[in-house]
C-alpha cells in the first residue's frame, strides 16, 4: 500500500462515525441541514479573499447581454447567494441547488440585493437543468461547484446546452495542485475527509481538463492562488468560456 493510501486509511478511521452515519442513511439528511448554515459562516470569508479577483471576473458580465439589453444568467449551485453583489442591475436571474435548505439563506441575499430580479428559483443538481430551456441564458455562473458535482462533464453539457450561442461560461473553482507538489500530496490525504464534510467536495480534481475538453469555441483561464500554496484549498482556476 503507498503513503497516500495509508494515510487516507488513518483519515477514513478518524471519521469512521460519520461513515457509519452515512451507512445507516442518516448522515446526508443531517448534514444537509447543517451545510447551509456553515456556508453562511463560510462564505462571507471567502468573498473577502477572493473580492477582487470576483469583481475582476464579472466586471465584463454585460458584454453578453441579448439583443434588449437585458442579461438572463443563471448560477449553478448557488447556495447563499455570495455572488449577488457582483451581478450588474437589472440582471434576470434564475437560481440553482441541489439543497432545498439554502432557501432562507437565498432568500437574505436576495432581500441585501435589490437590484436584481428572480425570475426563477429552482431546486436542482448541475447535472440535470432540464427545468431550463435550451439556449435561454445569456451567462450561466459556477463558483466552488465543479468541485463538489457527481460528473463534472455532465454539468458543463448542460452549461453548453442551456446557453444560446456566443453565451459565456463563468467559472471560479478550487482545484488539484501541481501533481508534483506537497500541497497535491495533502490534497490527496485530505481528500477523505473533505468530501465526508464538504458535501462531496473534491480537493484534489482537476477540473481545467474538463474545460479545455468541452466543446467551448474561446476559453480564457488562469491559475491563481488564494492563500499561501501550502493550504489545499489554494490552487484555483477563474475565468470564462463562451459557447
Amino acid at each position: 500500500m503507498g503513503l497516500i493510501s495509508c494515510l487516507q486509511r488513518c483519515v477514513q478511521l478518524v471519521i469512521l462515525p460519520a461513515y457509519i452515519l452515512a451507512y445507516v442513511g442518516l448522515w446526508d439528511s443531517f448534514y444537509k441541514k447543517v451545510f447551509p448554515y456553515i456556508m453562511a459562516k463560510f462564505a462571507p470569508i471567502y468573498n473577502r479573499k477572493v473580492y477582487k479577483q470576483k469583481q475582476e471576473l464579472f466586471s465584463n458580465l454585460r458584454k453578453f447581454a441579448g439583443p434588449s439589453g437585458q442579461l438572463r444568467l443563471l448560477e449553478i449551485g448557488t447556495g447563499t447567494g455570495p455572488n449577488f453583489q457582483f451581478y450588474p442591475p437589472g440582471c434576470r436571474l434564475t437560481c440553482t441547488d441541489p439543497n432545498p435548505n439554502f432557501q432562507q439563506f437565498l432568500l437574505k441575499s436576495l432581500s441585501e440585493n435589490p437590484h436584481l430580479h428572480l425570475e426563477h428559483s429552482v431546486v436542482a443538481s448541475g447535472e440535470n437543468l432540464h427545468q431550463i430551456s435550451d439556449g435561454t441564458m445569456d451567462v450561466v455562473v459556477c463558483t466552488l461547484v465543479l468541485c463538489s458535482v457527481t460528473d463534472v462533464n455532465k454539468v458543463l453539457k448542460e452549461v453548453l446546452r442551456v446557453l444560446r450561442l456566443g453565451g459565456a461560461f463563468y467559472f471560479l473553482e478550487h482545484v488539484a495542485a501541481d501533481h508534483s507538489s506537497w500541497t497535491y500530496f495533502w490534497q490527496r490525504v485530505c481528500d477523505p475527509a473533505w468530501k465526508c464534510f464538504g458535501d462531496g467536495c473534491s480537493l484534489s480534481r482537476d477540473t481545467q481538463k474538463n474545460l479545455e475538453k468541452t466543446n467551448f469555441s474561446e476559453l480564457n483561464l488562469r491559475r491563481i492562488h488564494v492563500a499561501p500554496r501550502w493550504i489545499p484549498t489554494s490552487p484555483h482556476i477563474i475565468g470564462y468560456a463562451v459557447k
